[in-house]
């Protein structure tokens, strides 16, 4: 058997890889969002994912294809109807939605804000889409006036609720958000309720760090409730296991941007944490994709890369990482929304085989599939890449085995 037990499942949120054949069903047609940001910036300098293969899986300015690659590389399609964070998660847990959570481009409808204006009884601003900072730009000095907290969607399937930290106090927010999660259901049953608290004064709002995600419970299970049904840890950093409404979790540590993310994914190795370490990087999604700002989301990939070597330094013999995505938001298309791409994927580990190509695989539950099979279980969606990465491999990642 392997000694080390742990598999790092790093979702960089939103790094998409190119245009899927369904793309233009979306109206994403020409989305890329690691191509096109690396063009919009005169190339991208991240020589640890070069090394890996990131530049194997598709052309990328500044990001030369290696001789040797240290990682397994392909990229990977969505088979779900859909776009959204919980879809692309899900899928890469091991569930497949054949309809899309329901989205409401002219905002909601009078069954859904009447009923809810009654329940937290107070009118409601806005309801319409728009963008998480656009919208407190153009209502957040009336919401300080009446009190009303902002309700606004965008293309994903989401119900949003912002409200200034000192209008609306976050534990109100937050039971504001719960009353919605509790009533958006059946046709109406949002993929996601967020709370979306805000700080500063008219002219200079700002999002603060204290956002909060109210998902749908998975409806099936996942690789995630597999694992914990073994006695197998499954450790949420970041925003997973809002995602997951926490099932299948052990433990979570929420996180503010993706240095802390990184950190608080370092000091989980280091401490010794087995078992499925699932992490999800957000900055390259709202805060750069959502804002069309290829700048800095070039700069937050630079960041992500320069962030490598610690935590290649920190893995210990057996460890296996696999980096992936859950969907695009190309920064350099009109749209600020999630694009229909494909995601890439790296694999790589002391003790697997010399890097090579994966190929185009068929759906992200092949990620679950390979998580099962590494700890000598059986997962009933997807195809396991863990016989290609892990052929000398003398047995699973259970050690009790």
């Amino acid at each position: 058997m392997l000694d080390t037990k742990r598999i790092i499942l790093l979702v960089l949120d939103s790094v998409g890889a190119g245009e899927l054949p369904d793309a233009a069903k979306y109206g994403d047609s020409g989305s890329n969002t690691l191509g096109n940001t690396a063009r919009a910036v005169g190339g991208l300098n991240l020589p640890n994912l070069e090394s890996l293969g990131l530049g194997n899986i598709l052309p990328l300015a500044g990001v030369a294809p290696a001789q040797k690659p240290m990682a397994f590389y392909g990229k990977m399609s969505q088979r779900s109807a859909g776009k959204d964070t919980t879809t692309g998660h899900w899928e890469l847990a091991g569930l497949i939605l054949e309809r899309p959570f329901p989205v409401y481009p002219h905002g909601f409808p009078p069954e859904i804000i009447r009923p809810f204006e009654e329940a937290i009884g107070r009118r409601v601003l806005g309801n319409k889409t728009a963008s998480g900072t656009a919208i407190i730009d153009e209502l957040g000095e009336r919401h300080m006036e009446t009190g009303y907290p902002i309700v606004y969607t965008s293309a994903d399937s989401v119900f949003q609720v912002a409200a200034h930290e000192k209008v609306i106090p976050l534990k109100e927010l937050y039971e504001i958000c719960r009353i919605a999660r509790n009533m958006l259901t059946g046709e109406h049953a949002v993929g996601r309720v967020i709370a979306r608290p805000f700080d500063g004064e008219p002219g200079s709002f700002y999002r603060t760090g204290n956002r909060h995600d109210f998902s749908l419970k998975p409806p099936a299970q996942t690789v995630l409730s597999l694992l914990q049904e073994n006695r197998i840890p499954v450790t949420a950093i970041g925003k997973i296991s809002d995602i997951f409404a926490g099932e299948g979790i052990t433990a979570s540590y929420p996180t503010k941007g993706n240095r802390d993310t990184m950190e608080q994914t370092l000091k989980q190795i280091r401490s010794g944490t087995w078992g499925l370490i699932f992490v999800n990087f957000i900055d390259f999604d709202m805060l750069y994709g959502h804002r069309n700002n290829p700048r800095c989301y070039a700069e937050a990939l630079e960041e992500f890369d320069g962030m490598l070597p610690l935590l290649n330094d920190a893995l210990q013999k057996n460890d296996v990482i696999i980096i992936t995505a859950d969907h695009g938001c190309d920064p350099t298309t009109p749209s600020t929304d999630h694009s229909r791409e494909y995601v890439p994927l790296l694999v790589y580990g002391k003790t697997l085989q010399a890097g090579g190509n994966l190929g185009t695989r068929d759906s992200f539950t092949d990620v679950a599939a390979t998580i099962a099979e590494s700890f000598g279980l059986r997962f009933p969606t997807g195809k396991s890449f863990w016989p290609q990465v892990c052929r000398n491999c003398p047995g699973s990642l259970r050690g009790d085995s």
